[in-house]
């Protein structure tokens, strides 16, 4: 068994990196929550109770909120936009800073794979307190939103047809780019399931996202990755076997069709790292990826 890994959160356990594997695993679909409940309990031998694994690996929201949704300096809305190709419609978490002087930047914030949870609002709200006009859409808006938990908003996001929601998610980045208050320039950052659709969003309209931060995202379909144009800050995680062996082709072919891009890999990492939420939250490293996401919008979208 592999050395157990301490995260950086004060409060939280130091568990052995197979819980955060399997975690993984279970939020991908990969297995299903009987065999990662099982496999958590295998580790009752070595002294963890299921109480202290469940509540280190489970999201907890109320440690998610880092800007509030009634802080003065943000105006948060929700706002519908049309989607003829995907859903016919979808809805999205809307924030601005509250005292614009001039046209601002633009950045769609794209949520796991299971809807607009309070983690992906609360990162809207980050970027909207550090100046840009924030839009992050709820792929669950056809079967009513984010349900309020995760595992019913995994089911439910599987349930829906994949090219509809990639539709949706480019309706909602035309919808983002053309908001009045904009200057006209879009990024996208996302995370898990978003660090895809970021990767397919500057391959499959590149003329309207200039510039993408997947998270720890795979690529887009091989055929569109010629078509990037915008420039990339890939973040990844040291630990995350699945994505990061995604990784090397990838590269390949942004090398290949002379993409501007730049990789962190952040060590000690696992997938999911910038949710503080979980226990898989590094805070370090989080707040490291997210002073590079900001510097690197502000560089490529003022």
């Amino acid at each position: 068994m592999n050395k157990p890994v301490q995260q950086h959160q004060e409060s939280s356990p130091v568990i052995p990196q197979e819980a955060f594997d399997w975690y993984d695993q279970y939020a991908h679909g990969i297995i299903d929550r009987r065999t990662f409940m099982a496999k958590l309990g295998s580790l009752a031998a070595l002294g963890f109770s299921m109480t202290m694994l469940s509540s280190a690996l489970l999201p907890n929201y109320a440690l998610a909120e880092q800007v509030s949704f009634n802080d003065p300096d943000i105006i948060a809305t929700y706002e519908n936009f049309p989607s003829e190709k995907g859903h016919g419609e979808g809805r999205g978490y809307l924030v601005t800073p509250s005292r614009l002087t001039t046209k601002a930047p633009l950045v769609l914030v794209v949520h796991e794979n299971r809807g607009l949870n309070p983690y992906i609002k609360d990162v809207a709200r980050r970027a909207a307190k550090a100046g840009f006009i924030a839009f992050a859409p709820d792929a669950l808006h056809p079967l009513g939103g984010y349900p309020g938990n995760d595992d019913e908003g995994r089911s439910m996001q599987r349930s829906l047809d994949r090219a509809k929601i990639e539709q949706d998610f480019i309706a909602a980045a035309q919808f983002l780019k053309a908001h009045s208050a904009g200057n006209g320039k879009l990024g996208a950052v996302g995370f898990c399931f978003g660090g895809y659709i970021v990767n397919m969003l500057v391959a499959a309209v590149p003329n309207v996202v200039v510039a993408g931060v997947p998270f720890y995202g795979t690529p887009a379909a091989k055929e569109l990755r010629s078509n990037i144009t915008a420039p990339l800050l890939i973040q990844l995680a040291e630990l995350d076997q699945r994505v990061n062996a995604t990784w090397p082709e990838y590269e390949e072919d942004l090398k290949g069709n002379n993409v501007d891009y730049t990789m962190h890999m952040y060590a000690g990492a696992n997938h999911g790292f910038h949710n503080d939420s979980t226990g898989r939250y590094d805070r370090d490293a989080a707040e490291l990826a997210w002073q590079r996401t900001l510097g690197f919008f502000n560089e490529h979208l003022a």
